[in-house]
């Protein structure tokens, strides 16, 4: 893979070191931050490929940072948290982030989820139909836009991912392990992320999330993409 820049905003000096020599291995550029104020404004200059972000921050908290950028940036966003509660982990993917890992955790576990993170931002293959035109949406996957009703979405890299994926086979269930491991290419990822994520589509694309018209339920399966109505 490509040499990437990473910015992590760790207030903890120990995990700040590991991290950084792991990821310097992988001949990645790293930048780091102590305190979400600073990482902000380090990811605004910066413009890292992608970030490392730990809840837990003195003064400006983790998920606060990670809506702020989320506002303004599509940067793929793996967030740390020292607990193992379902809340927190969904609090994190809520505010925009795009993957998490909890503390403590496996350095090199990092590095792949980063990875795959990366690989997901840069990720484009020979496609015979670039553009997926359906009634009220556009996804356009070689420039990675949508459009509803003529409006550009922004999407986050994984939600982009998981609606071109269903968008590609209308009317095929998809289990939330395959979106998973075809969006990411691997397979340790919570599975139960891909409902956060679908939550976070519907309410960027649907006219109505509580009654979809394009990304339906199937129960006891997963997901699958349809244009009803």
């Amino acid at each position: 893979m490509a040499t990437a820049r990473v910015l992590i905003i760790e207030d903890e000096a120990h995990i700040v070191e590991v991290l950084t020599w792991y990821l310097r291995e992988a001949d990645w550029e790293v930048f780091t931050a102590s305190d979400g104020e600073s990482g902000l404004a380090l990811a605004r200059l910066e413009e890292p490929d992608a970030i490392i972000l730990d809840l837990m921050l003195p003064g400006l908290d983790g998920l606060e940072v990670c809506r702020r950028l989320r506002q303004e940036s599509r940067v793929p966003i793996l967030v740390l948290t020292a607990r193992d509660g379902e809340t927190d982990k969904i609090q994190g993917l809520e505010a925009g982030a795009d993957d998490y890992v909890t503390k403590p955790f496996s350095s090199r576990e990092v590095v792949a989820r980063v990875k795959a993170l990366l690989r997901r931002a840069r990720y484009t293959e020979p496609l015979t139909r670039n553009v997926l035109s359906f009634p009220g949406l556009e996804i356009d996957r070689a420039a990675y836009t949508v459009s509803v009703a003529g409006r550009p979405a922004r999407l986050t890299p994984m939600e982009f991912q998981v609606l071109a994926l269903l968008a590609s086979q209308p009317g095929r269930a998809f289990s939330r392990d395959e979106i998973i491991t075809r969006v990411s290419g691997v397979e340790y990822i919570d599975a139960r992320t891909v409902d956060v994520h679908i939550r976070h589509l519907r309410a960027k694309i649907e006219p109505d999330p509580s009654r979809p018209r394009y990304l339906h339920t199937v129960w006891g399966v997963g997901y699958k993409f349809e244009v009803v109505g």
